[in-house]
């Protein structure tokens, strides 16, 4: 498949470590997932004050290309607008349902326009390591969502939550797929928390999915160019 993106993921499982290549063929984007009505609402209401366009349903199941998905260290934006969100995903590959944390990068300019453009114009990094599904299944509300962005030189937090504030992966797979499972070689991102401080742009985003039961965590961290609008 041309749009295809191939990654390189450390699989950590309690049977040991191994490295492989996985060529995620769909990405699907999943919003407004939150499990609190009045947090949801905080962050349907920090989007609008942008001008964001609140959602039809909740939660929502957006589409974008499968090549935007990376794990570099850096990626380009158009413009000063782009914000960062750290997300969990779940990763099907081999028939099996893995673990990980990214950040949806999204240009917010453009999401006044339409949240599925601006979904398209960015990349998403990811982290690379992955942690079974299975393993984490009887405690995945206790996990610990954070990020941190650069702001007046410091790195100031960002973002922080448990995944007790959203809906579970199980839940949000039934729900896109009707009952049916994720296709292989599908990565569905899980939805994000509300902004400490609003939504806004960064040079640098970092973000950690920290398991406190199993003393774990996975960590990644980019730096955003800004590249120049001239028509």
């Amino acid at each position: 498949m041309s749009s295809a993106a191939l990654i390189r993921f450390e699989f950590c499982s309690a049977a040991g470590q191994i490295e492989k290549d996985v060529e995620i063929e769909q990405v699907v984007i999943a919003g407004w997932t939150g499990r609190d009505a009045v947090a949801l609402q905080a962050h349907i209401d920090e989007l609008a004050e942008m001008g964001i366009p609140g959602p039809q349903e909740v939660p929502m199941f957006y589409r974008t290309s499968a090549a935007h998905v990376t794990t570099a260290n850096a990626i380009q934006v158009i413009g000063p607008d782009s914000s960062g969100e750290v997300e969990t995903f779940i990763l099907k590959t081999g028939g099996d349902l893995w673990l990980g944390v990214g950040s949806e990068h999204t240009d917010r300019k453009a999401e006044t326009a339409g949240i599925t453009l601006a979904k398209q114009l960015c990349e998403k990094p990811l982290a690379n390591q992955l942690w079974p599904l299975e393993e984490v299944t009887d405690h995945l509300d206790q996990l610990i969502l954070r990020a941190w962005m650069q702001e007046d030189g410091k790195r100031v937090l960002y973002q922080e939550g448990t995944l007790a504030e959203m809906r579970t992966s199980h839940e949000l797979i039934d729900l896109y797929s009707k009952g049916a499972g994720l296709d292989d070689n599908t990565l569905m991102f899980g939805g994000t928390l509300a902004a400490i401080g609003g939504v806004r742009p960064s040079s640098r985003f970092e973000f950690e999915l920290e398991d406190p039961q199993l003393g774990r965590r996975i960590q990644h961290g980019y730096d955003i160019e800004e590249l120049p609008i001239t028509g």
